[in-house]
């Protein structure tokens, strides 16, 4: 009988970038525990966008640089796991992981820089502030949740499937909290949201699902 060699993945560099994305929350919270405590509750307590649009912090805000860092890193393990756990002969370690984060990381660049743009070009960032802020900081919001999701699903009993189904809960209600709260915008322009969607949210997310199956 011949042989086989036994592929064995290893998996200690997810330990070691929880501890760095635990090490993110932290250094968030010596920035400003304040705003971290207003980011993470920002499902239930619509003051803290406020409260960020009339500040108007500085695009190079430490804050605000090191969270969006932190939600990429997030959401990029997250899609890692789904797409290993549904591509079982796909390649993994961290060289995977690290493709998909600059996949990640480059939509979401390319998205928040082309409503920057276009919100200025066309001159309406006042009547959009509100709109494009919530929807920044909710999805800090469900970062942090799905953070413990991850850890949860890796250091215990529940697999994958637990993973995809709390991540879709979570951005569904990220998506219907944005609308609620966005209600009179939305509906006084309903045309132009719908073709905001198309354009910048369902379009990428196509476009970023070919790329990564």
């Amino acid at each position: 009988m011949q042989a086989l060699d036994r592929v064995v993945v290893d998996n200690s560099w997810i330990t070691i970038l929880l501890v760095c994305l635990l090490a993110c929350v932290f250094l968030l919270r010596g920035i400003s525990a304040v705003r971290l405590r207003g980011c993470a509750s920002s499902l239930i307590n619509s003051n803290f966008v406020e409260t960020e649009i009339e500040e108007n912090s500085s695009f190079f805000d430490p804050f605000k640089n090191i969270i969006f860092i932190f939600s990429v890193f997030v959401l990029s393990l997250l899609v890692y796991k789904i797409y290993v756990f549904y591509s079982p002969s796909a390649l993994e370690g961290v060289y995977a992981f690290f493709k998909i984060f600059g996949v990640v990381f480059v939509y979401f660049t390319i998205k928040r820089l082309s409503e920057l743009l276009l919100s200025f070009l066309f001159m309406i960032h006042k009547k959009l502030d509100f709109f494009l802020v919530s929807k920044s900081i909710y999805l800090y919001a469900i970062s942090f949740l799905v953070l413990v999701a991850v850890v949860l699903e890796e250091y215990s009993q529940l697999n994958t499937l637990f993973l995809v189904y709390f991540s879709g809960v979570l951005f569904s209600v990220r998506f219907i909290f944005h609308g609620v709260r966005n209600k009179k915008l939305i509906f006084s322009e309903l045309f132009y949201f719908i073709l905001y969607l198309c354009a910048f949210e369902i379009a990428p997310l196509f476009i970023l699902f070919k790329l990564l199956f």
